[in-house]
């Protein structure tokens, strides 16, 4: 009995004792190629580095505030160099480069450039940031990209082949074309597209697309373009940062846990299934994810063993690459592609959570990154027209700040309080030394020696220079420049504290100019502003709008000096104001050009608009609406936010009380003030010679003491039939048919009949229609 036990444990213990084996050292060979007639799994590893979001670009980098989270770019850098220099078959991309390579030896960066050359190191993207595509401009996203470029090519002799937008909330026909085809790119990858979309191209494997982003350029703006068929990581039990849950390979045949077999099951397992969803032999797993690689050897140590022992098991094949690698291949196998046209928004990645809030999120900092680079690009110019010297101020500080600005958390709105200061912060420091490169280009171009100021408040009607008092034969001379290249006519308002003024150009001719009365709420806001943010008393405060007509060339400038009016010249035409509650008129007519907008004075709206020249004639409506933000509290918690639109019902602004028309008129632009309510005030505009009323509003606080968030809409009703269809431009170019509750490339299943329908825009939206004329 007791031989028969022992005889037991040790046919028991035979089973589970590995073989004997030489544990000693294991060469892996990583050194695979594409193989053609195989399924080639291509690993590209890279780490996804936000230049700010829940911390700023410098606590990412220094891995600072890290009880925000665990995150140090410097470590990932530092870590991903050391270990491609261990193994001359090692591979990995990144995107923004710039601060680390300041940092080191003139030893290191020549091995760093040694491993660009050879392709172990491969630039994508290359921006100074992974830019947002919803909300900035055209120009923006050129310049910023161009900076990135430049730096690369300067240090490196290189220019980025690939597109890689992984992580921004829907694609803009412009990246595709512009910053895309045009750019030279041989292809574009990303990540995020609507759920419903992406599981249409998964079933008919449409992923990867030709896309043809322009309908005016053609086959100019083609790019061949990858849509990853999850996220930008790697396949469920593929990542290898060292507190990640993965299972590594355990190849030593002493350990209990020994697990080739077991790992190599679960790659080729993964890559079959992507297989089944692509078009070639060759599928490519993002070997990373945002903030990895701080200990780069947890992850090429993995990849090295799967490498090794896939190939050896040979039912697929597994290779370090990257996207260049990946497209060349692609291009290889010679497949006919779907085509793509259009853009990609709105982006949903759930039933409930499409991401158009933050076409709106932080309106404040959009409209602060637009008016710099508006003033950026006049800088520039004049910069360059005076020529730019090795020492003094430059523009540099601005367009770094404004190249930041642009990242896919910044503009956006997304990122956290303190990040969007930080922003706003180093964009005000870039804008300070700009001013004096303005002010010392003026005053060269001008022959000037006067002391010139510049007037960066005048969104708050604080404008110093302008407001003094101009007696003792005092005068402001007021310099105007376009930078654009055509000739400008426009309306220019400054803010004044007299009324008795005469306003000349160069030639000494008297200008039209008007005198418009600045609302009490201006008023009271440049009091707290003024006060709150300079320290000074603002008793000396502006009375009045001063506006008058300016003529600019292109590219050049026009000077208009501003004095008091003799006692026997004509001054400033003081505009005459009504309100309705004055008299007993009932409709009001605003306007003296081609376009006619017409008031009820006893309502307090606007009842029609009329165009004399064009002879449209329609019933407008324009109201305020709040939609409530959802709580997220039902089954799928999905609350209204920063990046997710999601209202929980729409409910209109009712002012308390009958609303009083405040109407300003003048020779060049009559004006409509409405105080709808405590916190919502309105100035509709028309100018003399123009075609189109502006609309400008001031809103907040908005009040939350119901405990409800709130989103404010401006909703504008016509009597038009549009067909469901309008028409939004693509980051201030091409124009994009969008139709409601509707999307081309797959049958739409409406959710959110309200988010699911907000498209961004950024200088203009219109519809179409017919009319007739009798």
């Amino acid at each position: 009995m007791e031989l028969h036990s022992l005889f037991l444990i040790a046919i028991l213990a035979g089973i589970f004792l590995p073989a004997p084996v030489n544990s000693a050292y294991v060469a892996y060979n990583t050194s695979a190629g594409v193989v053609p007639g195989k399924i080639n799994v291509h690993l590209v590893p890279h780490s996804h580095d936000d230049v700010g979001w829940l911390k700023t670009v410098d606590q990412y980098y220094a891995g600072a505030n890290n009880s925000i989270r665990g995150a140090c770019v410097q470590n990932v850098l530092d870590s991903v160099i050391s270990a491609l220099l261990d193994d001359t078959n090692r591979r990995f991309i990144y995107a923004f480069f710039e601060r680390w390579w300041r940092q080191q030896s003139d030893a290191l960066k020549a091995k760093v450039k040694r491993l660009v050359d050879s392709g172990q190191l491969e630039f994508i993207n290359g921006g100074m940031c992974m830019h947002d595509e919803a909300t900035p401009h055209y120009v923006d996203l050129i310049d910023q990209t161009t900076l990135g470029h430049r730096f690369i090519l300067d240090e490196f002799g290189k220019k980025p082949r690939v597109g890689w937008q992984i992580d921004p909330f829907g694609h803009s026909a412009v990246q595709g074309y512009l910053l895309a085809a045009e750019l030279g790119f041989d292809s574009l990858f990303f990540a995020r597209i609507d759920y419903q979309d992406r599981a249409k191209r998964i079933s008919t494997k449409t992923l990867e697309v030709i896309w043809k982003a322009s309908r005016s350029l053609g086959s100019t703006s083609q790019i061949f373009t990858g849509i990853f068929p999850v996220h930008y990581e790697p396949p469920d039990g593929f990542n290898f940062e060292i507190n990640d849950v993965s299972d590594p390979i355990q190849d030593d045949p002493l350990l209990f846990d020994y697990n080739v077999r077991q790992r190599v099951n679960d790659f080729v397992a993964a890559a079959l299934a992507q297989a089944n969803v692509t078009r070639t032999n060759h599928i490519m797993w993002t070997m990373g994810t945002d903030f990895r690689y701080q200990y780069a050897v947890s992850w090429f140590r993995q990849m090295d063993k799967f490498i090794h022992y896939v190939n050896l098991d040979g039912r697929v094949n597994a290779l370090y690459s990257t996207p260049s690698i990946y497209t060349d291949a692609v291009f290889a196998a010679n497949k006919k592609w779907p085509l793509k046209t259009g853009d990609f928004f709105p982006y949903a990645d759930r039933e409930n959570a499409y991401w158009t809030g933050y076409f709106t999120s932080r309106p404040g900092f959009k409209g602060y990154v637009r008016s710099l680079s508006g003033y950026y690009l006049a800088a520039r110019q004049l910069e360059f027209f005076k020529g730019r010297y090795s020492t003094g101020p430059n523009t540099d500080a601005l367009a770094d700040a404004l190249a930041l600005s642009q990242h896919h958390d910044a503009v956006s709105g997304t990122q956290r309080q303190h990040v969007a200061a930080d922003y706003a912060l180093r964009l005000s420091i870039g804008h300070k030394e700009a001013e004096k490169v303005v002010a010392s280009s003026l005053a060269a171009l001008t022959s000037s020696r006067l002391k010139s100021m510049q007037c960066p408040l005048l969104n708050i009607s604080y404008c110093p220079p302008s407001e003094a008092n101009f007696t003792n034969g005092k005068s402001l001379v007021v310099v105007a420049y376009n930078s654009l290249g055509w000739k400008r006519e426009d309306v220019i308002r400054i803010p004044v504290s007299s009324e008795n003024l005469v306003v000349r150009d160069s030639a000494g001719k008297k200008i039209e100019s008007q005198l418009l009365p600045i609302s009490n709420i201006s008023l009271l806001t440049t009091e707290y502003l003024v006060k709150a943010y300079l320290g000074i008393s603002a008793s000396g405060s502006a009375r009045y709008w001063l506006a008058f007509s300016a003529s600019v060339p292109p590219l050049g400038f026009s000077t208009y000096v501003v004095s008091s009016a003799k006692s026997t010249e004509s001054r400033s035409f003081v505009s005459t104001v009504y309100t309705s509650e004055e008299g007993s008129v009932e409709n009001l007519e605003v306007g003296q050009g081609n376009l006619k907008l017409v008031y009820s004075a006893n309502e307090g709206r606007l009842t029609h608009y009329a165009n004399k020249r064009n002879l449209v004639t329609t019933l407008p409506e324009l109201s305020y609406n709040y939609y409530r933000g959802y709580n997220g509290t039902d089954r799928v918690f999905q609350a209204s936010g920063a990046y997710v639109f999601r209202p929980n019902g729409t409910f209109p602004i009712e002012p308390k009380a009958q609303v009083p028309l405040a109407v300003i008129r003048g020779p060049l632009l009559d004006e409509v003030h409405q105080q709808l309510n405590t916190w919502l005030y309105q100035v509709t505009r028309v100018y003399k010679d123009k075609e189109h009323a502006e609309v400008e509003f001031t809103i907040g606080p908005i009040p939350v003491d119901d405990g409800y968030g709130k989103e404010i809409v401006t909703k504008i009703s016509t009597a038009l039939s549009s067909n469901k269809t309008f028409y939004t431009d693509s980051n201030g170019r091409d124009f994009i048919k969008r139709i409601r509750d509707y999307r081309a490339d797959w049958d739409l299943d409406v959710h959110q009949p309200v988010a699911g329908n907000y498209y961004p825009v950024w200088h203009l939206k219109f519809v179409k229609w017919r009319f007739s004329v009798t």
